[in-house]
C-alpha cells in the first residue's frame, strides 16, 4: 500500500444526482428502521475528458468511484474498482497508467455504475455517486477531476426481468446500436454532453486500497455445439466473470444469452434459471453492423446458450469469457498422496483461485457478500494456500469498521444490508490468533487488540449474566446451516427475533473467542481480558449432563446434538478425557450426516485438539461430504455436500474450501496448547 494520497480532484457527478442528500442506510437488524429508496437505481453514467500528456513514463492515476467504475484510456480497457468500503473510510486505486499513455494528446474514459440497491455487495442506495481522479507525472498534477469533465448516461445497459438471487444484479438488456457504445474511442463524438457536476455534500475520506486490482483472463470455450436455437458453449469449469462475442444482424433483432452453471436434464439446454434463484437471461439489440458483446456486470457459469436471430451470424472465434479474480500464486502442497484427499484439495484450491474477487465472499451470483463468518474459513484457507495475508487482512478491517453501527459487528461488511449473525465476531477473534500463529505480525495484533476487547466486552455488558455466560440475544444465533442441519438443537433460532434464555453453541464461541483474546493480549503485553476457567465452570455447569456424558443444547433442555459437542470439544470445555473420547466416538459414528458449514469445521478443530488428525482426513473421505460434490460434477465447491441440500444452493460458494486449512502443514497444533 502506497503513500496517502491529497486529492486535487472533486467528486464529479451528473447534475441529476449532484444535490441528493445522503440516505443513512445504517442501523441495528433489530431497531425497526426503515430506510427509504434510493430515487435512481441502475444508474450507468459515462465520463470523458482529454489531456495531454509531455512524457509517457512515471505517470500515475489515483481513482476512485462509487459504486464502482471500469476504465479506459485511449480506448483501451485498463482495470476496475475500486473495492466496496464505508463513507469514512472509502478506497481508491493507485494505477501506473504509463503503457496506456501517448505523448500529446490522451482520453481517459470512466464507465461509472451506481446500482441502487440494498444489498450485500456495496454501500449503495445511499443517493452517493460520482467519480474523483488525479493524474500525476513528474512529481506534477496533470489533471484532476472537476467541471471540466463530460458526463452522460450510458443507456444502452438497462434492465430485464427481474433483479438476481438477494437484490444482487440486474439482468442486462445492451443495445448495441446505440450512441454511446463506443463512449472510450479518442475519436468519439462526445459534443452533445453535459459538462459534469460537483457533488454537493461529498462525505467521503478516501484511503488507499489496500489490496491488489483484480486480474482478468481470458477462457476459451471447451466446447461449441450449434443448436437450433444458435450455440451451446462450454468453457469446461465454472468460473467468475464476463462473456464477450461479436455478431452481426438486422438491426433491432435479438440475440438471447443464457448463461447457468449446469444444463438441464439431457444436456440440450442451459439451466438459466439457477439453484441460487438467480435467473441469468440477458439480451443483445444488434445495430445492423458488426457488434461486439461483453456483459458489464459479472456472472457465475460455465455454460452459455445464445439463441440467435434469423439472419444473424455469430463469430465462433470471438466468444470468450473474460474470468475475474483475486491475483493468485499457489504457495503450498497438500500433505497427503491420498488420490481422493488430492481430489478435495485440488477442488478447493481452484475455488479459490478462481472464486476470491475484491472481497473473500461467500457465493458468486445470490449474494456476492463479504460475510465475516464465512471470510474467517475462507481467508484463512486463502492465505495458508497462497502466503498472500492482504485478503484477510482486508476482511478484518473491514468487519472492525462495522463497529461504527454496533460494537459487536455486522455479518456483512462494506455493504447496506444490516444483519447480524451472534457467531460471526467471535470467530474473527480467533481469526486473529491464526493471522498471528502464522504470520508472527505483532505490531498488526497490537493495533487491532483494543477493537477486539470492545467486541467481547460488549457481548459481556450487553448479554452477560452473573454467571458469565450470555443470554438473551438480540443478534441471529445461527449454529449451522441449512437449519435441517443443526440436528435437532433445541433452541428456537428464528431470526429477526430475541433468541430467550442461554444455550449452548454461542457460549462455547465466546469461551473460544475469550481464550483467544487472552493469549493475544499476552503477546501484545497486556493483562488477562477474561476469567476462562470461570466461564468454563459455567459452561459445564449449564449445559453438561453427566447422566448422558454428553453436552445438551441449552440450560433449560436435555437433547444432544452434534453442533453442542462438536463446539465443546473444539474449544476444550469437556470436563475430562472419557467426554472427549465419547464425543470423537459420536462424530466418527456420524461423520459428515451430522454438520453442514460451521460444525465441520468446528469438529475437524476438535480431533486436531485431540491429536486425531486422522479422522479428520477419514470424515473429509465421507462419500456424502466433498467427494459427493466432485461425483456430481462440481468444478467449484458448492453451499453444501449436495446440489439437493439447499433450496437456493449455490453451486460457486467459498466456505467449504476450509480442507486446505487441514491438508497442509502449519503447525496448526500449536494453536490448541
Amino acid at each position: 500500500m502506497g503513500k496517502q494520497h491529497k486529492f486535487c480532484g472533486k467528486w464529479i457527478t451528473c447534475e441529476d444526482m449532484a444535490a441528493l442528500p445522503a440516505i443513512n442506510v445504517f442501523h441495528r437488524q433489530l431497531d425497526g428502521k426503515t430506510v427509504p429508496d434510493s430515487k435512481f437505481q441502475n444508474k450507468h453514467m459515462l465520463f470523458r475528458k482529454k489531456f495531454i500528456a509531455e512524457t509517457t513514463k512515471g505517470t500515475t492515476l489515483f481513482l476512485s468511484a462509487d459504486d464502482y467504475y471500469k476504465l479506459y484510456i485511449n480506448g483501451r480497457f485498463v482495470t476496475q474498482g475500486p473495492c466496496p468500503g464505508y463513507p469514512f473510510h472509502y478506497y481508491y486505486n493507485e494505477l501506473d497508467i504509463s503503457a496506456y499513455l501517448k505523448k500529446g494528446e490522451n482520453t481517459i474514459a470512466v464507465h461509472v455504475f451506481y446500482q441502487g440497491l440494498i444489498n450485500r455487495v456495496w454501500v449503495s442506495g445511499d443517493n452517493r455517486s460520482g467519480l474523483i481522479l488525479d493524474i500525476v507525472s513528474g512529481g506534477k498534477t496533470v489533471l484532476s477531476s472537476d467541471e471540466s469533465f463530460l458526463v452522460t448516461d450510458q443507456t444502452a445497459f438497462s434492465a430485464i426481468g427481474d433483479v438476481c438471487g438477494l437484490n444482487t444484479q440486474y439482468c442486462e438488456r445492451f443495445n448495441a446500436g446505440h450512441p454511446n457504445v463506443l463512449f472510450d474511442q479518442p475519436d468519439f463524438d462526445d459534443s452533445n454532453w453535459r459538462p459534469a457536476a460537483l457533488r454537493a455534500f461529498p462525505d467521503y475520506t478516501l484511503y488507499p486500497q489496500p489490496t491488489k486490482q483484480l486480474v482478468f483472463e481470458p477462457i476459451r470455450p471447451a466446447a461449441l455445439k450449434k443448436n437450433e436455437q444458435g450455440y451451446l458453449v462450454d468453457f469446461g469449469a465454472m468460473y467468475v466473470g464476463y462473456l464477450s462475442f461479436s455478431a452481426s444482424g438486422s438491426r433491432g433483432s435479438v440475440i438471447a444469452v443464457k448463461s447457468g452453471q449446469e444444463l438441464c436434464d439431457g444436456g440440450t439446454d442451459v439451466m438459466f434459471h439457477l439453484r441460487a434463484n438467480c435467473v441469468y437471461k440477458d439480451e443483445m439489440v444488434l445495430s445492423g453492423n458488426r457488434d461486439f458483446y461483453c456483459q458489464f456486470d459479472y456472472k457465475s457459469f460455465r455454460y452459455v446458450q445464445l439463441d440467435l436471430p434469423p439472419d444473424c451470424v455469430l463469430d465462433e472465434n470471438s466468444i470468450c469469457l473474460t474470468a475475474r479474480h483475486y491475483p493468485f500464486c499457489e504457495q503450498a502442497a497438500c500433505n497427503t498422496d491420498d488420490p481422493e484427499l488430492h481430489a478435495v484439495w485440488s477442488l478447493c484450491a481452484r475455488s479459490l483461485k478462481y472464486g476470491v474477487q475484491e472481497v473473500i465472499q461467500d457465493c458468486m451470483e445470490r449474494e456476492k457478500g463479504q460475510y465475516v463468518g464465512d471470510g474467517c474459513f475462507t481467508s484463512l484457507s486463502y492465505a495458508l494456500l497462497t502466503k498472500d495475508f492482504s485478503i484477510m487482512e482486508k476482511l478484518i478491517d473491514d468487519a472492525l469498521r462495522s463497529q461504527f453501527v454496533n460494537k459487536g459487528l455486522l455479518t456483512c461488511t462494506t455493504c447496506s444490508f444490516m444483519q447480524e449473525i451472534a457467531e460471526y465476531p467471535l470467530m474473527l477473534v480467533m481469526l486473529l490468533f491464526a493471522h498471528y500463529h502464522i504470520k508472527k505480525d505483532k505490531e498488526f495484533i497490537a493495533q487491532r487488540y483494543d477493537a477486539l476487547l470492545d467486541i467481547l466486552t460488549f457481548y459481556q455488558k450487553s448479554y452477560g449474566k452473573a454467571d458469565g455466560l450470555l443470554y438473551d440475544l438480540d443478534k441471529w444465533c445461527v449454529v449451522e446451516w441449512p437449519q435441517k442441519w443443526r440436528d435437532g438443537y433445541d433452541v428456537d433460532l428464528t431470526e429477526g427475533q430475541i433468541c430467550r434464555g442461554t444455550h449452548n453453541v454461542i457460549n462455547a464461541y465466546f469461551i473460544g473467542a475469550a481464550k483467544a483474546l487472552n493469549r493475544l493480549a499476552s503477546i501484545v503485553g497486556k493483562r488477562p481480558a477474561f476469567d476462562t476457567v470461570f466461564l468454563t465452570d459455567a459452561y459445564r455447569n449449564a449445559f453438561y449432563d453427566p447422566a448422558q456424558g454428553f453436552f445438551c443444547d441449552s440450560a433449560e433442555s436435555r437433547h444432544i446434538s452434534f453442533p453442542s459437542n462438536a463446539t465443546a470439544l473444539a474449544f476444550g470445555l469437556c470436563p475430562d478425557r472419557a467426554c472427549e473420547e465419547r464425543i470423537i466416538q459420536m462424530m466418527d459414528k456420524r461423520r459428515l450426516s451430522g454438520c453442514m458449514l460451521f460444525m465441520t469445521f468446528a469438529a475437524f478443530c476438535g480431533l486436531v485438539r485431540c491429536g486425531r488428525r486422522d479422522l479428520v482426513y477419514e470424515m473429509m473421505k465421507d462419500k456424502g461430504g466433498w467427494l459427493r460434490m466432485i461425483n456430481e460434477g462440481a468444478t467449484a465447491t458448492f453451499e453444501g455436500w449436495g446440489k439437493s441440500e439447499k433450496h437456493n444452493i449455490s453451486l460457486f460458494h467459498l466456505c467449504l474450501t476450509y480442507p486446505i486449512v487441514f491438508l497442509t502443514d502449519w503447525n496448526m497444533e500449536q494453536i490448541f496448547k
